[in-house]
């Protein structure tokens, strides 16, 4: 039986249900509403759910897509109001439909972000992140539990596929950025971490990342 996928949004309090708990959470789920889905063969069957973009946690996003095997319970045009019904505040089932691209073919995230500064130095922040943006090279140090220092460095500007808008305002900037989704993918994070201690003058106090689209390797819309 071919695998079916469901599309979601993540936001308010759901924001911070980490990406384990989020795969309990969905199994729980479909438990409740009564729907039968795939387990896993051997002597510890568990039941085949697969995300293929792990939100990072406090990020929200409009556009998350879940991989399970529908058995019964349910069909793709009733699961979405079943789901619903059992899923805590703030994880919205979409839409569910049949199959999809393989996983290989998700390339590119485009974010939504917002940074707030506890001076009204947005304009400066505007120029200094185009100037960021500009350079041919950005090295930045980021956790890794491969590496042996618990750190790897990464080039962030290979990763920016584009910068798409910026708008400055008072004490806002906010940012729509096209980043590379993986081998090697790009966390917002990183580059806001890369940000901060590139231009320690301009103090973030709030930053807030939302993801959009998931895109292909042709920059349409990953399904």
């Amino acid at each position: 039986m071919a695998d079916q996928r469901i599309l979601f949004a993540k936001s308010g309090t759901a924001k911070y249900i980490s990406h384990l708990d989020l795969m309990h959470t969905m199994e729980r789920a479909f438990l409740r509403a009564g729907i039968t889905i795939r387990h896993t063969a051997g002597f510890h069957p568990h039941p085949y759910v697969s995300i293929p973009l792990p939100l990072p946690l406090g990020f929200s996003s409009q556009c998350e897509i879940l991989e399970f095997g529908l058995e019964n319970g349910a069909t793709v045009e009733t699961l979405p109001e079943q789901m619903n019904k059992a899923l805590p505040a703030g994880i919205e089932i979409l839409s569910c439909y049949e199959g999809g691209l393989a996983f290989k073919k998700l390339a590119f995230v485009r974010y939504e972000i917002s940074l707030e500064f506890d001076a009204p130095v947005a304009d400066q922040a505007e120029q200094a992140f185009r100037e960021l943006m500009a350079r041919e090279s950005f090295v930045v140090k980021k956790r890794s539990k491969k590496a042996k220092s618990g750190f790897t460095e990464v080039d962030i500007i290979p990763l920016v596929e584009a910068v798409e808008e910026i708008h400055a305002e008072d004490t806002w900037l906010r940012l729509t950025l096209l980043l590379k989704a993986q081998n090697p993918g790009l966390n917002p994070d990183v580059l806001l971490q890369g940000f901060r201690s590139e231009y320690p003058e301009l103090p973030v106090i709030y930053t807030a990342c939302h993801r959009r689209e998931i895109l292909d390797d042709d920059k349409n819309v990953y399904r």
